[in-house]
């Protein structure tokens, strides 16, 4: 039987033999633990419930030691059971009337007890008045806890509340308002009109004045300047990386070329320092300095066209910016 599970694993699940033997104990403990607790509570549960003989005789007499060490609780009913207020009236009985008008807001401790209040009622009443408490109508001293309503009765026609008076008015003289004079209205805000400037020597805060023209544009505009050493000319301003029509059209309105660019001493100049120019790659630079090592120091700027990797586009592009 054992050996024909075994087979069956192994066709299964494609084991080896040891492999089939190591599920089968698996199996077998994953069985038990999952049905052996049900197992061991049913059977064991019965048996623990059954309590010996000895054990209840115990048990009997302790409870009944425990029952007359407790104190017995009085059970109470509604024939004795006692309000704290019936026992006040017990303790404080009630004096012979003395009946006289009396202003519950006013009146004192002993008074109220000359009226033939408890001294427990009259303390209340007190204590009620400190704590901010005030009677605005008769009706009110009846929201004292404990005062009888037999009692409220025969004062009632006792109790004098003042009718608050209204305040009386001033016979001082009304005091005259200022005149109002309204504020004198402030000029409209009129934005100052553009005027033109120079393109050369102009910073950011004249340029974002321009439409179409933001701090980051204006940046823009200033730094391919200064690396061109200024604008030779206005067609040059489309140049400018991310500049759309509205902005170029407002720049060509307003800015203008007005100052000279910073040149360039194209016979003594470095590769290096020719390098910086927008308008030269490194290798047109080093070539333009070798060949004026080679023939000799350049003369206009059509000398220029003899290298071969300069173009005459290039060469006017950059001829405003030489200086030979």
């Amino acid at each position: 039987m054992l050996k024909r599970l075994l087979y069956l694993i192994r066709d299964e699940f494609g084991l080896s033999r040891s492999q089939a033997r190591g599920f089968l104990v698996v199996a077998v403990v994953m069985i038990l633990c999952w049905f052996g607790p049900l197992t061991y509570d049913r059977f064991v549960s019965e048996e623990s419930t059954i309590i010996p003989e000895a054990d209840s005789r115990k048990a009997d007499s302790l409870l009944a030691i425990l029952e007359k060490i407790q104190p017995e609780k009085p059970y109470y009913t509604k024939s004795n059971r006692v309000d704290y207020s019936q026992k006040d009236r017990d303790e404080n009985p009630e004096r012979p009337l003395s009946l006289f008008y009396f202003d519950p807001n006013t009146a004192s401790d002993a008074q109220f007890q000359e009226l033939g209040m408890p001294k427990f009622i009259a303390e209340r009443i007190v204590k009620y008045r400190t704590k901010g408490g005030q009677f605005r109508k008769k009706e009110d001293l009846q929201k004292i806890y404990g005062l009888a309503p037999a009692l409220y009765e025969r004062l009632e026609p006792y109790i004098n509340i003042p009718e608050k008076k209204p305040f009386a008015a001033t016979t001082n003289p009304p005091v005259p308002e200022p005149a109002f004079t309204p504020a004198a209205p402030k000029p409209a805000f009129t934005k100052p009109a553009l005027t033109t400037f120079d393109i050369n020597t102009a910073d950011t805060s004249q340029l974002i004045r321009l439409k179409g023209i933001g701090s980051k544009l204006a940046a823009r505009i200033v730094k391919f300047r200064d690396g061109l050493g200024g604008f030779a000319s206005t067609t040059q301003y489309a140049e400018v990386f991310g500049l759309d029509s509205l902005a170029l059209s407002e720049l060509n309105r307003f800015a203008q070329v007005r100052t000279s660019v910073q040149k360039i001493s194209i016979n003594t100049v470095s590769p290096e320092e020719l390098d910086r120019h927008p308008y030269l790659s490194r290798r047109q630079s080093e070539i333009i300095v070798r060949y004026r090592e080679q023939h000799g120091a350049y003369k206009t700027p059509q000398d220029l066209l003899n290298i071969k990797i300069l173009d005459e586009k290039l060469v006017n592009k950059i001829a405003p910016y030489l200086a030979f």
